[in-house]
């Protein structure tokens, strides 16, 4: 997190080989930069003040790479490491999303363990098309959430998000209400608008 730059530097993931974890690089093997926008980096700021990033090492790519530190911010207040995504889901996310009366209350399983009714549009993966369809309202390009995104190539944005972007109708009606409402300048030699 750059907060001069007001940016968020996405360098490397934590990600899970069968029962491994490792770093690597993020989705595509591309780094990228994302905006940061003032409540982000305001809650940002507040969670670092709260609990400092601490030093956490895990091998590069694969169980046997090279081990690298790298200062982690979000981690499990239980074990102190990193933040699992299926622990994350069944024991903040999904909680969060009965409470605000999204999902219904769990199941019990023949184990007596939590079991939600949910598919893959009520998981976290959301918040991304979240950001796209927020960013999208707000006028951002299809070319730079792409790069936001992680994603190879815009078409791929497009054909992902065309349905969430905003309707033109208004700014074509807007734009050419400009252009030929604007009082035209008078050209001398042809005594003419």
């Amino acid at each position: 997190m750059d907060f001069d730059e007001m940016a968020i530097h996405v360098r490397r993931q934590v990600k899970k080989l069968r029962s491994d974890f490792v770093y690597a690089l993020p989705k595509r093997d591309k780094q990228r930069t994302i905006p940061m926008s003032q409540w982000v980096a305001e809650h940002l700021r507040a969670h670092i003040d709260a609990h400092e990033p601490q030093p956490y090492t895990l091998p590069w790519e694969k169980p046997t790479g090279k081990p690298r530190t790298h200062n982690m911010l979000f981690r499990w207040a239980t074990d102190d490491l990193h933040i699992r995504h299926r622990n994350y889901d069944l024991t903040v996310w999904k909680p969060a999303l009965v409470a605000a009366g999204v999902l219904p209350e769990p199941t019990r399983d023949a184990r007596g363990r939590r079991k939600y009714l949910t598919n893959r549009q009520e998981g976290t993966h959301q918040l991304r098309h979240y950001f796209a369809s927020v960013t999208l309202a707000g006028g951002v390009t299809i070319k730079d959430l792409s790069e936001y995104l992680g994603h190879t190539d815009p078409a791929l944005t497009l054909r992902v998000y065309a349905h969430m972007l905003p309707s033109s109708h208004n700014r074509v009606r807007e734009a050419i209400d400009r252009q030929l409402r604007q009082p035209k300048a008078i050209d001398p030699e042809l005594g003419q608008n």
